[in-house]
């Protein structure tokens, strides 16, 4: 009985640290939701002020228009589109030209322009 009564016990353990390593969807956290882009936003950059930039768009869009306020850092005063694929932002001159390219990074997107500069996007 005692070999029998080992074997359950054993077994019992065996699968219980198996079930440990078990990972249920409920114990993954959801992604995080992106906010929409429409509205006003500011660009950053490091030793430049931050500037204002109104996204224009519907919600839910993938892309639509910009409107700059003055003093933004490098060529970000010529924003005029902006379009959004996945979680990469860019934006883009009247020409389509691409000024930078950012990535959503929890509340905000973070990037670089063109020329190498760090850029910050935030509420």
């Amino acid at each position: 009985m005692t070999k029998v009564t080992t074997a359950t016990l054993l077994a019992t353990l065996l699968l219980a640290g198996c079930a440990g390593g078990q990972v249920s969807l409920s114990d993954t956290p959801a992604p995080e939701a992106r906010p929409g882009m429409a509205g006003r936003w500011f660009l950053s950059a490091p030793n430049a002020p931050p500037c204002g930039i109104s996204f224009g768009g519907a919600a839910g869009a993938t892309e639509g228009s910009l409107a700059p306020e003055g003093g933004c850092p490098g060529r970000f005063f010529l924003s005029r589109k902006w379009s959004l694929s996945g979680n990469t932002l860019t934006i883009s001159d009247d020409e389509n030209n691409p000024l930078g390219e950012l990535t959503f990074a929890g509340d905000r997107y973070e990037g670089k322009a063109v020329t190498g500069m760090s850029v910050t996007l935030a509420r």
